[in-house]
């Protein structure tokens, strides 16, 4: 069977400097996939690539058998790709009613409105909070309202950079438990997490990056019990709060 995604040997950086130096990795529909490793490994770079805002030197990247590489952003949203930075995913002058209007623009009128309803059923805040302005959300909500927008333009693949980050733990409990709802309705997930332990515990798999290589690659629940990953990326110092990830 075809994966969702397939990255195969990807290569890119910044300027001069080569930050992804032969990156692979395959996520499935409906699977979570974690991105984990310290900082500075090229994960969200990773998804940057991906998504098109970074460009690929070499290497390739597939939706589903289809060759993506070098897509530009609209059109792979459009081919059912979606990325959720860490900061700047919702329009803080813009209520949340206002913030799906606009990210359902780019569909057929006619299915606008259907696909608002489906995400009011699986994200509540959303009709709860619509007339209050997104910029004045907790930390939690404005992550809840970030993840309801990349899925109202009913994507097949969903890219999250540090979805936990800088969030109390019960909204953190309840931003993961959304991502396996979202995953649940047959949408992959790839993403970027500082909190490896707890998104590898979440992941069917996981995938460990260090200089800018695949250093470890299984199922979340293996990695998680890997001595070697276990020493070298989930000691006393994983999880914990840092600067952002290159």
């Amino acid at each position: 069977m075809t994966a969702l995604l397939e990255v195969d040997g990807l290569e890119s950086g910044y300027g001069d400097a080569l930050v992804l130096r032969g990156v692979s990795l395959r996520a499935g529909r409906d699977e979570i996939v974690s991105l984990i490793g310290p900082n500075g490994a090229g994960k969200s770079t990773l998804l940057k690539t991906i998504y098109g805002l970074v460009p690929a030197r070499a290497g390739s990247i597939r939706l589903l058998g289809r060759e993506i590489t070098r897509m530009r952003a609209d059109r792979l949203t459009r081919a059912g790709v979606n990325f959720v930075p860490q900061v700047d995913n919702v329009f803080p002058s813009l209520s949340v009613a206002e913030n799906l209007k606009v990210s359902v623009l780019p569909m057929p009128r006619g299915d606008r409105g259907e696909a608002i309803a489906e995400v009011e059923a699986l994200f509540p805040i959303v009709k709860e909070r619509a007339r209050q302005r997104a910029g004045t959300l907790s930390g939690g909500q404005r992550k809840l309202v970030a993840l309801a927008r990349a899925v109202v333009t009913r994507p097949s693949l969903l890219l999250l950079d540090e979805p936990s980050a800088g969030l109390a733990p019960k909204a953190v409990s309840e931003v993961f438990e959304k991502l396996r709802e979202i995953a649940s309705l047959g949408i992959g997930i790839v993403m970027v997490e500082q909190n490896a332990r707890r998104a590898l515990a979440l992941s069917h798999r996981g995938y460990v990056l260090d200089m800018g290589r695949n250093a470890f690659e299984g199922p979340g629940s293996e990695l998680l019990a890997d001595p070697n990953v276990v020493a070298l990326y989930l000691g006393s110092g994983a999880g914990r709060s840092g600067p952002p990830p290159v």
